[in-house]
Formats: structure tokens, C-alpha cells, sequence
């Protein structure tokens, strides 16, 4: 956006602001949209918030059971495959 481009907003007496309807367009954000606010050096950032929080892979580790022996790398890459082909009506 070229400075001439610029838009200003104000904030209300309750602390709110009203972002340009060209903004939230091209963005999509829709009543309702969480936002994620980030003060930086340069000023505030506004980003959407995540719809999950974010994990770890030990916050996940174990959470499937397994039943039976585990498949080795090639008995995977197969089941992989055989998914894949189905998938695609071969």
C-alpha cells in the first residue's frame, strides 16, 4: 500500500477500533475473526489466531494406541501407496 494509499481509523471511548472494510475484505476476516495482537518495534501487528494451539510432538507422543507388531518403513511406504491408488480410482 503506497503512502497515498494510507488509511487512518480512530480508537472509541472503549478502546476499539474499526479496521477499513478493504482490509478486512481482502483479508476475510468476518465478525468474529480471533486476532492475535503483537506489539513490535514497529508498531502493533494484527494476526490471525491459530484455530488449534499449538503441540508439541511429545504432547502427542503415545496418543494412538497400537495393536500388534509395528510395521516396518517398507510396509508402510506399501499401505501408503495402496491408499494412494485407491484414492485415485486405480
Amino acid at each position: 500500500m503506497a503512502n497515498a494509499d494510507k488509511l487512518t481509523t480512530r480508537i472509541s471511548t472503549k478502546g476499539q477500533i474499526i479496521l477499513p472494510s478493504t482490509i478486512r475484505q481482502r483479508r476475510e476476516w468476518t465478525a468474529g475473526t480471533r486476532l492475535v495482537v503483537e506489539e513490535t518495534a514497529e508498531g502493533v501487528l494484527l494476526k490471525p489466531a491459530p484455530a488449534f494451539p499449538e503441540t508439541q510432538p511429545k504432547d502427542v507422543f503415545g496418543s494412538l494406541p497400537c495393536k500388534g507388531k509395528p510395521k516396518t518403513l517398507g510396509e508402510m511406504d506399501l499401505g501408503v501407496l495402496a491408499e494412494a491408488k485407491r484414492h485415485a480410482g486405480n
